[in-house]
């Protein structure tokens, strides 16, 4: 998917969410339990009540790879039904991969090539040589971990290097990388103050922000500094809609909590397009 596919996409949703689909035995209804597949018929009825909604899907790949063969199973249907039923909608592995060249391209592959998703999370640590592998695919995107929403990422990523932080140094050096376009990056919603300076470094790039809701991050204060004049932000919420209810009315709630956030962001897109006129 190219990225002006994805704007697009916005614009006739009226919506920058991204659902992570971080699915986990111990929290989905117990009489899903019952079904062959029951992470699969968790995501699928979790797509099918709330695709109209949002513009991304976003499964950590943790929660499919904690169980194994059976795990990695459900996560290819589910990226399967995806692109099949909804081809419009823009899918995210965040597998937050990076190893030395020969390493990443198979894991772009895997991801890219396999598993056929639109973009994949890296980790930056061990610089160009692993992160432009992805970057080699056309119309997929690798989304960069810059400066993310955990209280550990100021163990490293705000950390001053020669009168710099460190998460500037990666945004900065990230841009010399061949097919650099390609690039998104993640950024955490708690780290809605750092977005202006962010925007000075890379203006034009999408940003994956995670931790508005349940980590306390702010949607207008998240739109008034990241957004670009493409809009430019992806809004990642996870378990504060896939897991608004426990009972067979699962689904429904979800969707009802991702309407509440479309129609703020619909709202938010309104702003700005007053205050671009």
């Amino acid at each position: 998917m190219t990225t002006e596919q994805l704007v697009d996409q916005i614009r006739k949703k009226q919506s920058f969410l991204c659902i992570g689909l971080d699915t986990d035995l111990e929290k989905i209804p117990s009489h899903l339990l019952e079904e062959e597949d029951p992470i699969f018929e968790f995501n699928k009825a979790i797509i099918d009540a709330t695709h109209h909604l949002c513009v991304a899907y976003k499964p950590n790949t943790a929660f499919y790879e904690a169980y194994g063969i059976k795990g990695w199973q459900s996560l290819e249907k589910t990226i399967q039904y995806l692109n099949e039923n909804h081809p419009e909608i823009f899918t995210i592995a965040d597998a937050k991969r990076g190893d030395i060249g020969n390493t990443s391209t198979r894991y772009a592959k895997a991801f890219f090539e396999d598993l056929d998703f639109d973009s994949v999370t890296i980790a930056p640590y061990m610089g160009k040589d692993s992160v432009e592998p992805f970057l080699a695919f056309q119309n997929k995107h690798t989304i960069l971990l810059a400066l993310t929403s955990n209280q550990g990422a100021y163990d490293y990523q705000t950390k001053t290097i020669e009168d710099k932080e460190l998460y500037k140094v990666v945004l900065e050096t990230s841009k010399t990388y061949v097919h650099s376009e390609r690039l998104m990056y993640v950024v955490g919603a708690t780290k809605a103050s750092y977005l202006t300076e962010i925007r000075e470094i890379i203006p034009d790039s999408f940003l994956l922000v995670p931790g508005v809701g349940a980590q306390g991050g702010s949607l207008e204060e998240v739109c008034r500094y990241g957004m670009n004049e493409h809009i430019g932000i992806l809004i990642n919420s996870s378990r504060g809609i896939i897991y608004s209810s426990n009972e067979k009315d699962y689904a429904e709630a979800a969707a009802k909590s991702a309407k509440k956030i479309q129609v703020q962001m619909g709202a938010e897109l309104d702003k700005r397009k007053n205050l671009l006129h």
